[in-house]
């Protein structure tokens, strides 16, 4: 238990026999008859002013539960301050202070007067949760106490933007779990007091990433905007479902302004298209194949595949994975999703689509979706998007483009041209969580059609969705989705589209291309290192393996390659350990393990890369 000194010099008149008597009830029986009483106030005790105690009592310890007394080592000019609410004591926590001990109790009458202590004193040590608000006269303990919150998670921002500080501080899951100095996650029947869940969030952050960090390059969403954050705050603060406008009236509203805005960003009409924000990139293409199945067969709905042939489903060997998760969750089966080969870049070959879908029907299966790709997971890589669209309208078959990395190019004049095509998709997903910088998590599924997310999903349950409300019913959203409960994804995004303008999020966008060919070109440059793809990157990846000198001038070989696999992930596991950088690694094919960047974060610069080179080179030199 940590201990505090306080020291309180103002007095105020002692309180009326009436106050004073009720002040001795609302102690611990415990501790009634054996506490000296000192009143601490700017001013007379009023009525109805709350009371806050603030027992003396010798230091102690609290282990599992049990509290063991020591002997006071308090100076005589200063008090240990133990405090104490109205409810915050339990007559078993008082039942266990020695017979002999001798109490003296100081009561901040004021609401003031508490304000000022807890600020200048971390001192909430017997204060619990069932002391802020809604509780009564718990409004300036809320108060208190949410400031500590803010002012630890200022402490963490100004951390994480500092090229100074650690990324992380790494420690193993079983010492975690075994606890780490004081931090336990082990939980109790019993409450834990706001000072030490004050402790406990500042060690949350302690012992986790800092993904806002200049030198954190392992996800493709990153960084930490201030905005953003902002909005999440205002989002948690606002605490509400998503499903209708009863309950979310300016939320729903805005999710359907922020959906005609990026649907008018593909290239669909505003009034005909529609969407919904989903909980992340997976299940938005599982929406999207879901209603591909549904304009199919809609008679999926009511009597479930067994009506339906043996219907698969195309994408390109890059793919993402959550492809073969939907198919399973759908009741598809990933045997049934057919990986189309891609060129040496990662893109889908549109011959071989067009040979998978023929070899397909030859087989009696019945193709009904191909899901291209803008913005491959590892190689970054965009599907030839007019090619697939001219193959899907023949074969009359679904066109989803999984655009969750690479959607946010589309707001970019310079090279949203990577994208050409996927106008003509019939769905979309794109996750503003990556490369617009907006925090985890948000992400859309568009639909050209606009009424098939509803159709295909709703079940019109009476106790939410009325047709006879107030108002105008369209925008009771919740129907469209899989989900009931749908967190709130859009506040975040939309107040970060009004900070800083579509240009804004452009500029952003367009200087993560820059770095990530200027890092190429420096790569290109040095002899250790060596590209994945030699040609410029078509996006904000750029793949390379690290040679170090007993490697550097072997000719490529199975055994030379068996050593370079080892290189990359022992390369981060000490980037981890000391906390300097992180980027991730994979294998691929028949390509070793070898390190993948992406840029994404607003708050990396070319020092940045720079300082990575070096790194790299530090820790693998002796490998």
């Amino acid at each position: 238990m940590p201990r505090h000194k306080a020291c309180c010099n103002t007095h105020a008149e002692p309180p009326g026999r009436r106050q004073h008597t009720a002040m001795c009830q609302s102690m611990p029986r415990g501790l009634r008859e054996r506490v000296t009483m000192e009143v601490v106030s700017q001013r007379p005790l009023g009525v109805s002013e709350s009371l806050y105690y603030f027992y003396q009592v010798p230091l102690f310890t609290s282990v599992s539960g049990e509290v063991h007394w020591e002997e006071s080592r308090v100076a005589s000019s200063g008090w240990v301050v133990l405090l104490f609410s109205h409810s915050g004591v339990p007559d078993s926590l008082a039942a266990q202070v020695p017979k002999d001990l001798e109490i003296k109790v100081k009561f901040l009458v004021t609401a003031n007067d508490l304000a000022a202590f807890l600020t200048n004193r971390p001192c909430c040590l017997f204060l619990f949760s069932l002391d802020l608000l809604p509780s009564k006269e718990g409004e300036d303990l809320t108060k208190c106490f949410l400031l500590r919150v803010v002012n630890i998670l200022l402490h963490y921002i100004e951390k994480t933007f500092s090229d100074k500080s650690k990324i992380l501080d790494f420690h193993h899951p079983h010492q975690l779990l075994e606890g780490l100095d004081g931090f336990d996650l082990e939980l109790s029947d019993h409450p834990e007091s706001l000072e030490q869940l004050l402790v406990d969030c500042t060690d949350t952050l302690k012992y986790g990433v800092k993904t806002g960090h200049p030198r954190y390059f392992n996800q493709l969403s990153s960084g930490l905007d201030v905005i953003g954050l902002a909005g999440e705050w205002l989002t948690a603060t606002a605490n509400t479902n998503m499903f209708t406008y009863e309950i979310a009236p300016v939320f729903t509203v805005m999710e359907t302004v922020l959906l005609k805005k990026m649907c008018g960003i593909i290239g669909w009409r505003e009034t005909e298209a529609d969407g919904i924000f989903s909980p992340g990139g997976s299940i938005s293409n599982l929406y999207g194949i879901l209603v591909a199945r549904y304009k199919q067969y809609p008679e999926i709905k009511a009597r479930g595949m067994a009506v339906l042939p043996c219907i698969v489903l195309f994408v390109s060997e890059q793919g993402h994975y959550s492809i073969k998760k939907a198919a399973a969750t759908l009741g598809i089966g990933t045997d049934n999703v057919i990986e189309v080969k891609c060129d040496e870049r990662g893109k889908m070959i549109p011959a071989e689509l067009e040979k998978n879908i023929l070899q397909a029907k030859r087989k009696g299966q019945t193709p009904f979706c191909v899901v291209a790709t803008a913005g491959s997971t590892v190689f970054g890589a965009f599907d030839p998007l007019h090619d697939i669209a001219d193959i899907c309208e023949t074969h009359k078959l679904w066109m989803h483009v999984d655009a969750a990395w690479g959607g946010g190019l589309l707001l970019s004049r310079k090279h949203s041209c990577k994208l050409s095509g996927i106008e003509r998709a019939d769905s979309v997903t794109w996750n503003p969580h990556k490369l617009m910088g907006v925090p985890l998590q948000c992400s859309a599924v568009l639909t050209r059609e606009k009424g098939l997310l509803g159709a295909c999903n709703q079940m019109q349950a009476e106790y939410l969705f009325q047709p006879d409300k107030v108002y105008n019913i369209n925008f009771d959203t919740g129907d469209k989705t899989i989900q009931c409960g749908r967190h709130v994804d859009v506040f975040k995004l939309w107040l970060m589209w009004k900070a800083k303008g579509t240009y804004g999020f452009e500029v952003q966008i367009d200087r993560y291309m820059e770095l990530a060919k200027y890092f190429y070109k420096v790569l290109k440059k040095k002899d250790n290192f060596k590209l994945v793809f030699d040609a410029e990157p078509e996006f904000t990846n750029v793949c390379f393996w690290y040679f170090p000198p007993r490697l550097k001038h072997i000719p490529k070989s199975f055994e030379r390659d068996q050593e370079l696999q080892k290189i990359a992930p022992k390369i981060k596991a000490q980037m981890i350990v000391e906390g300097t950088a992180m980027l991730s690694y994979q294998p691929c094919g028949d390509k070793v393990n070898f390190f993948r960047m992406v840029f994404s974060n607003p708050a990396t610069r070319q020092t940045d890369v720079d300082y990575l080179i070096d790194e790299i080179q530090r820790l693998g030199k002796d490998l």
